[in-house]
């Protein structure tokens, strides 16, 4: 028996439900090199600004037991350049293009769904773990009044479906997604990463130039394991799972949790292989369990 991995959120159908995740896998040409990535399900774009961004100085990488920090600082080339020139070759590479943008007011995002009005990007994917200029830097995913209102204002402008990516730095996730499904989301996607710090014993300093960075890798799986089920059963959207996953079995775990997709991103850094690595597993997991069709396996969990 062959399973069936393929998957349709929001009317959207990927080939199977294993998409690289924002900030690890660039644009997908460095690792068209290594493999074919139109297996994939799906590419979320690096986070795209308004203007072209350098990021942040170096060291914005950070080892960490089972994880790693980063402060990249969503160093990309600007939203225009994007959809003029980055996107057309991203269509050639034969799979789902996600794009993944942010901003530092609720203008920003408006203005990011509506320059993308009218491409081929498939979905919209809005990072709000971002610091908003406009009220003291506080990240707008942490407060779920700001969550619906530029999950809101982005939505206006939006033609493709609108996901919410979720900060884990918040008191309930169970609101946040609330607050984004009251904003008009059409799915979720979570967990981002949690805001961690490394220090040198030996010189007594921080290791990131920017001080804390966001941890990712297999030490956050537990968390986003629970606030994938807490946010799946407080809404009635779609969730996009992610955090930690290194595995076919991982994928298989979310999906029980209630995700109807994941996003893999640090394992990529470890192993640029991991991708196609995971989607063999997860074949291979379901076909050694009788599991005719992957989707089966969403919200599964017995309680």
């Amino acid at each position: 028996m062959s399973a069936d991995l393929s998957v349709t959120i929001c009317g959207v159908t990927f080939k199977n439900p294993v998409i690289a995740a924002s900030g690890t896998f660039g644009f997908g040409f460095e690792y068209n090199q290594l493999f074919d990535v139109s297996i994939l399900g799906g590419i979320s774009t690096k986070g795209l600004t308004p203007k072209r961004r350098e990021g942040n100085p170096s060291p914005r990488i950070a080892e960490t037991p089972s994880g790693m920090l980063n402060a990249v600082g969503l160093q990309n080339p600007g939203i225009d350049a994007f959809v003029e020139t980055i996107l057309p070759e991203m269509k050639k590479l034969g799979t789902v293009i996600i794009a993944n943008v942010a901003g530092s007011t609720v203008e920003d995002y408006a203005l990011m769904t509506e320059k993308l009005q009218g491409t081929e990007v498939d979905m919209v994917e809005l990072n709000i773990s971002c610091p908003n200029v406009k009220e003291g830097g506080v990240a707008f995913g942490v407060d779920p009044r700001m969550v619906e209102r530029v999950t809101r204002a982005a939505k206006h402008n939006c033609a493709q479906p609108l996901i919410v990516k979720l900060s884990p730095n918040v008191s309930s996730i169970a609101e946040t997604a609330k607050a984004a499904e009251a904003g008009g989301a059409d799915a979720i996607s979570l967990i981002n990463t949690l805001t961690g710090m490394a220090i040198d014993p030996v010189t007594r300093r921080r290791i990131l130039a920017n001080k804390t960075g966001g941890l990712s890798g297999p030490a956050v799986k537990p968390v986003a394991l629970r606030m994938v089920y807490e946010a799946s059963k407080a809404v009635k959207l779609p969730v996009i799972g992610m955090g930690g996953i290194v595995s076919g079995k991982d994928v298989a775990e979310f999906l029980l949790a209630g995700a109807s997709a994941v996003m893999v991103g640090s394992a990529t850094v470890f192993d640029p292989l991991a991708l196609p690595r995971i989607i063999g597993e997860l074949k291979e997991f379901c076909e050694q369990n009788g599991i005719a069709a992957v989707r089966e396996l969403t919200g599964a969990l017995v309680d």
